[in-house]
């Protein structure tokens, strides 16, 4: 007997970083239907604010501008920003999931002149830079945004500043009628791609972080290094805006640790070592050995650099540089110097077996990566390992993809992500192929 073919039932894609635009696409250019939503308000997640990707140091527009435009060509895939998944229910190749949007406050008709932002004159602290500077009430969320649409601030919805923004535009573009919509659709695999966030720095009480103003993360430090940043890629501090040249780098803050997070988040290594070449190039043809007030320095403090298979090549040209230095040590504190404002790092070089008090004028810890699905209400068949990461789903129905599933760095998000989109290809397959159920 010949089985009967169902329609499509498609997959969902949650989360559109580029492990979610990578997943969507891989099935939708298979031929299946895909929904691919995210809570932001553009695709890209946290690959589209880095300046550099290691080892080639290249721009993320190298990677992410391809899937764009894949995106842009492909009729299979349904983009919605804004939008989280609040529940899902049923069983592989039949899931019923309801989702939560967001108003926007502008629809598809924006051309994104910007004259919306330049009528407000209300600010909000820009979260595509982690808050280190401040855009308009209206916005454009960066450069490479996904869709190119602006967004309103919902702080301004209802005052005078949201109608100079719906005044502002030629178009008819600014919609403050919009509200927030529910909706249910069926789908036949879920793949979760709800990427990472840092862990929290302020936690690691030794480092200082949000006591002293010259301690950043990895994260704020990768946007001031790039010229779309709130410093136009300049190295200022944040307490005094001089430009930092004797930088310190601690590895581990918060990772491998059993007070914070217990597993080894694998990128810190490298993205430390590629911002070391950011200080490098940031003060290039002055020399280390020119003293604190010309030439630039990076110290590496790490308990140990794992950098491995093509990365090792990479890891070795930084140690050749007479810029960056290496200190075998697990920093014990931080204090700050109220006359500068320098910090000044205490510990024990494991290497040397000897006690350091030393000052650099600007302090970046290297966080660790924890799942973003940390505190989200996952369906009951999600299962997760001790650190959050998921694991995979009983109802076999379901799968993680890129840094959901574990700690990954660009590539290997990838990789994740096309192994995630066969996987539910297979399962939308063979729903579409059963015998309709009773």
């Amino acid at each position: 007997m010949t089985a009967a073919v169902a329609a499509d039932p498609g997959l969902l894609v949650v989360g559109g970083g580029i492990s979610g635009m990578t997943a969507a696409l891989e099935a939708a250019e298979c031929g299946r239907q895909v929904i691919l939503v995210e809570r932001e308000p553009t695709l890209g997640g946290r690959t589209a604010l880095l300046y550099r990707y290691f080892p080639k140091m290249c721009h993320p527009t190298c990677g992410l501008e391809i899937n764009l435009r894949r995106l842009r060509a492909n009729r299979n895939v349904r983009v919605m920003t804004m939008t989280q998944v609040t529940a899902v229910a049923g069983r592989a190749g039949d899931y019923a999931v309801t989702l939560k949007q967001r108003a926007r406050y502008v629809n598809e008709r924006c051309t994104g002149c910007g004259d919306c932002a330049r009528a407000v004159s209300a600010r909000i602290r820009n979260p595509y830079n982690y808050g280190l500077d401040e855009i308009p009430a209206a916005y454009m969320p960066h450069g490479m945004a996904y869709p190119q649409r602006y967004v309103i601030d919902p702080s301004i919805i209802g005052t005078p500043e949201a109608d100079k923004a719906r005044d502002a535009c030629k178009v008819g573009a600014v919609d403050l009628s919009m509200t927030e919509q529910t909706l249910t659709l069926n789908v036949g695999a879920v793949i979760w791609a709800t990427g990472w966030k840092p862990y929290d720095a302020a936690l690691i009480q030794p480092y200082g972080y949000g006591r002293f103003a010259n301690v950043v993360t990895s994260l704020e430090f990768e946007r001031l290094a790039d010229p779309a940043g709130p410093t136009g890629g300049k190295l200022l501090r944040p307490s005094d805006g001089k430009e930092a040249k004797n930088i310190a780098f601690i590895q581990c803050a918060g990772s491998r640790d059993e007070n914070h997070l217990r597993h080894c988040s694998r990128i810190c290594c490298m993205a430390t070592l590629k911002q070391t070449q950011y200080v490098r190039e940031a003060y290039q043809g002055q020399s280390a050995d020119q003293g604190a007030d010309q030439g630039a320095k990076s110290t590496v403090y790490y308990i140990d650099i794992r950098a491995i298979d093509r990365l090792e090549d990479f890891n070795a040209m930084v140690h050749a540089d007479p810029t960056v230095a290496f200190v075998k040590s697990k920093v014990a504190r931080i204090a700050q110097d109220d006359g500068n404002a320098n910090l000044v790092l205490h510990g024990v070089d494991t290497e040397g077996y000897h006690r350091y008090a030393a000052e650099h004028d600007l302090v970046v810890l290297a966080v660790g990566m924890q799942p973003e699905t940390d505190g989200v209400q996952l369906p009951d068949d999600i299962v997760r390992d001790s650190s959050g990461f998921i694991e995979g789903c009983t109802s076999g129905g379901q799968f993680a993809a890129g840094a959901a599933s574990s700690p990954l760095d660009v590539n290997r998000s990838v990789q994740s992500a096309t192994a995630a989109a066969l996987r539910g290809i297979q399962v939308v397959h063979r729903a579409m192929r059963a015998e309709p159920r009773a």
